[in-house]
Parts: C-alpha cells; sequence; structure tokens
C-alpha cells in the first residue's frame, strides 16, 4: 500500500467512524453539521486547447454538446471580456475562469520596480472576470527561476500587497485564485492546505466576508498527484469557502497529464473530497490527449469522470 491509499483508507474510515457511530455522538453531530454532500455536484469546464474542433466556435460548441456547462479562457481575453463572454454566451456556455498564470513572476519579483505592474496587470485581469462573470483569475505567485526571493519572503510579501488586491476582487464579486503546483514547476506554494492558510490570513488582514473573501484556492489533480498525501484530505482543508476551481488532468504516469481516463489516475478519492464539502463550482480539463482522436477521447473522459463521481 502506498502513501495516498494509506491516508485515503484512514481519511475514508475516519468520516465513516464519525459519521455512523452511536457511541460518539458529539463527533458525529459536528462532523454531520459540516458534510455537504447532498449540495455537491459535478459541472465540467474545459480550456479550449483540449475540446475538439477546428476552431474556437467548434470547440465551444463540441464542449456543450458532450457535457460541458463552462469554458476555462486563458490570459489573452483580458481586455477583451465582452467578446469572449459573447462566444461562450452564443454556445450556451459560462465562463469559469481565467487561467492567467504568474505574470513571468512579476508580483514576487526580487526587482522591486516590477512588483507593482504585476499588481495592476491582475487587477485588469479580475475586471475581465468580473465582466465576464467569471469565478476568478488563477495566479501562480512565481514558477522556478522566476524569483529570487525565498519562500518566507514570498509569503510576507504577498501579506503586503494580496490584501488590497482581494478587496478589490471581492468588489467585483470575482476572486484571486491561488494555484499549487508540483515540485518541478515551482517551489513556492506546492499543497492546497498551504493556499488556504495563506487564503485565511489575506482574508484576515483584508477584512473581506467569508462569502466573498476575494482570495481562494484550487487544486489540480496532476500536480496533487505528487505532493498530496490524500486528495480527499487537501479538499478538506480548504473548504467550500476557499476551494473555488479544480483542474482536471490525469497524473504523473505515463502518459502523463492527459486526459482523466487515459493513465492511472483515480478520482474518486479527490471528488468524495468535494462532495463532502458540497462544491458546486468547476472541475476544468488542462490536459491533453493520448490518443489520436480527440472528439472520442473527449466523450470518453466526460463519461469517465461521471462514474468516478458516482463511485465517491
Amino acid at each position: 500500500m502506498n502513501r495516498r491509499d494509506f491516508f485515503g483508507a484512514g481519511a475514508a474510515m475516519g468520516l465513516g467512524m464519525a459519521l455512523n457511530s452511536s457511541t460518539n455522538f458529539a463527533a458525529a453531530q459536528t462532523t454531520a453539521e459540516t458534510d455537504r454532500r447532498a449540495e455537491a455536484k459535478l459541472r465540467i469546464s474545459s480550456q479550449l486547447g483540449p475540446a475538439p474542433g477546428k476552431n474556437d466556435a467548434e470547440k465551444l460548441a463540441n464542449m456543450k454538446k458532450y457535457g460541458c456547462e463552462a469554458v476555462e479562457y486563458h490570459g489573452g481575453c483580458v481586455g477583451k471580456g465582452k467578446e469572449h463572454k459573447e462566444m461562450a454566451n452564443d454556445a450556451g456556455l459560462e465562463v469559469s475562469v481565467i487561467c492567467w498564470g504568474s505574470c513571468n513572476g512579476d508580483l514576487c519579483s526580487d526587482v522591486v520596480e516590477k512588483r507593482q505592474p504585476g499588481i495592476d496587470a491582475l487587477k485588469r485581469a479580475l475586471e475581465t472576470a468580473a465582466e465576464m462573470e467569471a469565478r476568478g483569475v488563477i495566479y501562480v505567485p512565481a514558477f522556478n527561476g522566476q524569483t529570487k526571493l525565498t519562500n518566507q519572503e514570498i509569503r510576507k510579501l504577498l501579506l503586503e500587497f494580496m490584501p488590497e488586491v482581494a478587496k478589490f476582487a471581492a468588489s467585483m464579486n470575482t476572486a484571486v485564485i491561488f494555484e499549487p503546483l508540483c515540485r518541478m514547476e515551482a517551489f513556492f506554494l506546492r499543497q492546497v492546505a498551504d493556499g488556504a492558510s495563506l487564503c485565511r490570513d489575506i482574508q484576515r488582514i483584508a477584512g473581506t466576508s467569508d462569502d466573498n473573501p476575494g482570495i481562494t484556492v484550487m487544486g489540480d489533480f496532476y500536480h496533487m498527484d505528487t505532493e498530496e498525501a490524500n486528495d480527499m484530505g487537501a479538499f478538506i482543508c480548504a473548504g467550500k469557502k476557499y476551494l473555488k476551481h479544480v483542474h482536471l488532468a490525469g497524473g504523473v504516469s505515463n502518459p502523463r497529464r492527459t486526459f482523466p481516463g487515459e493513465n492511472d489516475r483515480n478520482y474518486v478519492d479527490g471528488f468524495r473530497g468535494l462532495k463532502y464539502i458540497g462544491y458546486t463550482d468547476f472541475c476544468s480539463f488542462e490536459c491533453g490527449c493520448a490518443g489520436k482522436d480527440k472528439e472520442e477521447a473527449f466523450k470518453k473522459t466526460i463519461a469517465f469522470l461521471r462514474e468516478q463521481w458516482e463511485k465517491a
């Protein structure tokens, strides 16, 4: 049994004991009050890249045809919110989020002069997200090699400038969404719980509401395959308040980061966590396709995910 299976079995057993044991009524009652499985929904989104089609309009149409509810746009949509929202609406889709990235690490750069332009760029992305009624803007503080600051220095810096950005986002009913990455891509912020802890501290300074904190976190099944001991526990640590988005992608076994179901990555444990917190935001494809027939693979992966959801 590997560490993921060990911790997964422990988490499931602990949850079952808390919910079912008549000898510990107080613990069971507390757990039941936070168990929101009846509210949870699997709502599928996709970036344009993984979707089958010869152009954006065809890709959007196929997303809707095969069961997606939303599209996740890349940072190129910033400043073009109305245009991109109309494209999504024409296909019968919502806009889930903007996958914005790190802005070359400028917001957390060791070069002080780069920071404010980076913050201003993030605010423009948030304005576009608000225009498209998207949940938020995915933000990575820094990829490997983009800053010389240490983990401690980056965290301190984020606590200095991000509360004001969180208030700005909350005022427009959207949010910054931290994305934890695996160690091959980033040295700072690698686990969902770390992101949730950072959100909590930023929200405390910003004074934003629990219903609209303006600062949130996401999980990516590919990165979590390396960094998390237990997917269910990771999502429960973030909770419904802070977990705002999920990326769907196969794990690190070959073929890497492909459609779910094309390698041995399992989603049941993670989906149990999403169900437990009553997750109703989007799970979005950010992955490649191992096969030659992308359209067939797209249909199969959605069916596979719905099966995994039912098992959770």
